[in-house]
């Protein structure tokens, strides 16, 4: 009996040891970690040549793009604003909050596809993806913080250190191996397996209805200009007479250039999964597809600077063609994007 009751309380400190023990979570899935040109798309503007893809430098960047350290406060990530939910817009947000809730002015655009921008930001401020990450991070309502003290705060971190020497064999944090590594993490967001995509490469014997069809044929005849395949868009600076909002007039791509006809030019948005990233416009301005569409249809009263292929009447839709194309719009959607854990927050 003795010896049972020791072998009995043997195994229950055992028990309460394993217990004790912090859960160690495996990190999640970062292989195929490729890049990837899709059959038919242009060469992109930018390649891994020098910046060296690796699952190390990968799970990095992942770290560091849900890290709230990169703000002054320690609250707010480039996941909070991008979340992949919505294909990394941020959710239901005309504009995006940074810390203490303060408001910044304009929509937070989806992250995807972005080895193939030349620049970025809403009026292409950035010219280059490596550094774009410095401008959230400085900005005064959005991180809020200095480089110098992301990178104290990261070297004072054990866990980051560890990171850092895994990807590049030092435990030495320096801003070039933390935008590389971010960059390598957005940069490797594809998205090239919507609705679409498969019925345009005929896998799966995937076809599209009816209205989606017509949508189709009615995108490439009205839309295709500006939002051109396969990457849906042209990468150019228009103004596609978006009301003014008084409080802020921001003047778009004149406040990078200078160019007074430049104002109230914005980059054209990508319409891929376009169905997840509303609110619309630079500004959220527009709820729902539909009431874009009607903003085309609709008589436009910014005409300063107005993308000539909008004049003198904007678009001429019907009401059944406006739900065609939101059907067509609806097929670009990108749901493996949606749901590869690669992508996902490791902290959850």
């Amino acid at each position: 009996m003795y010896k049972k009751l020791v072998v009995y309380f043997c195994v229950i400190f055992l028990m309460i040891g394993c217990k004790v023990d912090p859960k160690i979570n495996a990190p999640l899935p970062s292989n195929n970690l490729v890049e990837v040109i899709p059959q038919g798309w242009p060469q992109p503007n930018y390649t891994f040549s020098v910046n060296t893809i690796s699952q190390d430098k990968f799970i990095l960047g992942r770290a560091l793009f849900y890290e709230t350290m990169l703000s002054a406060d320690n609250t707010i990530s480039c996941g909070s604003c991008h979340q992949q939910v919505v294909a990394f817009a941020h959710a239901n947000h005309a504009i995006s909050h940074g810390i203490n809730n303060l408001v910044g002015t304009r929509n937070a655009p989806a992250l995807f596809n972005l080895t193939w921008s030349k620049n970025f930001m809403h009026d292409g401020g950035i010219n280059n993806i490596e550094v774009q990450p410095l401008a959230p991070i400085q900005n005064t309502v959005e991180m809020a913080e200095n480089i110098n003290n992301v990178l104290a705060k990261l070297q004072a971190s054990t866990k980051y250190k560890d990171l850092f020497n895994k990807a590049y064999g030092s435990e030495t944090v320096d801003s070039q191996k933390m935008l590389r590594a971010m960059t390598q993490f957005m940069g490797l967001m594809y998205s090239y397996n919507s609705k679409y995509d498969l019925y345009k490469r005929g896998e799966n014997n995937v076809q599209l209805s009816d209205a989606e069809l017509r949508g189709y044929n009615l995108f490439l005849a009205k839309c295709n200009s500006c939002h051109k395949e396969p990457l849906f868009t042209d990468y150019a600076y228009r103004s596609n007479g978006t009301a003014i909002n008084p409080f802020v007039n921001d003047s778009g791509r004149a406040k990078v250039t200078g160019l007074t006809q430049d104002k109230y030019k914005f980059k054209t948005p990508t319409l891929r999964n376009i169905a997840l990233t509303k609110p619309y416009m630079h500004d959220g301005s527009l709820q729902t597809l539909n009431d874009c569409l009607n903003h085309y249809t609709n008589p436009i009263t910014n005409t300063t600077n107005l993308d000539p292929l909008l004049i003198p009447i904007g678009i001429p839709m019907t009401s059944n063609e406006k739900q065609d194309i939101i059907a067509f719009l609806n097929t670009l959607t990108d749901y493996k994007l949606l749901a590869d854990k690669r992508f996902a927050d490791p902290n959850f």
